[in-house]
This record gives C-alpha cells, sequence and structure tokens, in this order.
C-alpha cells in the first residue's frame, strides 16, 4: 500500500535520509552504523555562507558497538557536512557519553539526559533515538529467536517480540492464530 495520490502539485524542496545497519564482528559484539543527511534541491543561504543545492547539509554518522544484551560499549560519532564548520563537527567525542547504557533499558531518557541541548548534536541525538528499535530487528532471529516458523521448536519463554507492539498484543489475532500458546486468556475463559 501506498500513500494517497498527493492533492495538489508539488515541488521537492528538502531530503533527510536515514540509514542504519547492523554488523555482526567475529568479536561477538555488533556494530550499528547509523547514518544521517540532510539535503536541499536549492540554493541554500546559511550564516556561514551559500550551501549549493545537492550537497548535504549535514551529513553525519554514528557507530555504536553493543554486546549481545544490547549494552553499548563503544560509540564514535563523524559529521562529514555540517553548516558551521570547526564548530558542529567537534561534538563527536561527546558521544562517547552513550558508552554503558543498554537500549531496551532507558536509553532514550538517558540519551536525552547526556546529550540534549548545547550537550550535542541535535541531528545526531534524534538518530541515536532509533538504535534501540534498529537493534531488535537485527537481532531478531539472528541473536534472539522470534519463532516465527511453523517448524520452530516451541519456546518455553515468552517470545520478546509479543506485546511490544498493537499487532503482536497478546490479546489479539495476530498472537491468536501464530503464537496460540501465549494468547492472553480472558477472566471469563480462564
Amino acid at each position: 500500500m501506498s500513500l494517497s495520490t498527493p492533492v495538489s502539485r508539488r515541488a521537492l524542496r528538502h531530503t533527510r535520509a536515514i540509514d542504519i545497519q547492523a554488523f555482526a564482528r567475529e568479536d561477538g559484539l555488533w556494530d550499528l552504523d547509523a547514518h544521517i543527511t540532510d539535503i536541499k534541491v536549492a540554493d541554500t543561504l546559511l550564516a556561514s555562507g551559500l550551501r549549493p543545492g545537492g550537497q548535504p547539509l549535514h551529513d553525519l554518522w554514528l557507530r555504536i558497538t553493543v554486546d549481545r544484551q544490547l549494552t553499548i560499549v563503544a560509540a564514535e560519532a563523524v559529521s562529514d557536512a555540517v553548516p558551521y564548520t570547526g564548530f558542529c563537527n567537534t561534538i563527536g567525542p561527546a558521544y562517547g557519553a552513550l558508552v554503558g547504557l543498554n537500549l531496551m533499558r532507558g536509553f532514550r531518557h538517558e540519551l536525552k539526559a547526556r546529550l540534549a541541548g548545547i550537550a550535542g548534536c541535535t541531528h545526531l541525538t534524534e538518530l541515536a533515538q532509533i538504535l534501540p528499535t534498529a537493534a531488535v530487528q537485527a537481532f531478531a532471529n539472528d541473536v534472539w529467536p522470534t519463532y516465527d516458523s511453523a517448524t520452530a521448536v516451541q519456546p518455553t519463554e515468552k517470545p520478546f517480540q509479543l506485546d511490544k507492539c498493537h499487532a503482536l498484543r497478546t490479546d489479539g489475532g495476530a498472537v491468536a492464530q501464530f503464537y496460540p500458546r501465549w494468547v492472553a486468556k480472558s477472566a471469563d475463559t480462564a
């Protein structure tokens, strides 16, 4: 399904692209490489000078290295294109403050506490906020069994993904169909 057809003619002015790639390392750790770009179609006059259309205003990278429990053991940030060269691109080392945080335990709260506002880069901090769900997707069926296959061994513990989203709520139809052992029993049927 696609979005509906726009109701009027429109012209592209700005593109923000976000890409996250997850890599299993031979040492047992995982790297999540996150990349964000902002590109204007037309020339943009900034306080720091003219940025020609088609050239990135932001071209930022964030790599976190996590263990199999999703605890961050290393973090690195790099700014290849920024609006204020010599200023924006000096914040990278601050992202070392992510080391020790766990992506599944209060990560977004701690991220904001450590790197919000002038303590970090708005764009890198926003990019970091989506890393927990990207890590879960990377770990699903690679580190954590999801038991999505009809031929999979039945789990003895509730699969991690249940009750984490609308479709996989234990009182819903998807769980009743695909994970019948874990469907929530109502008080009337219990």
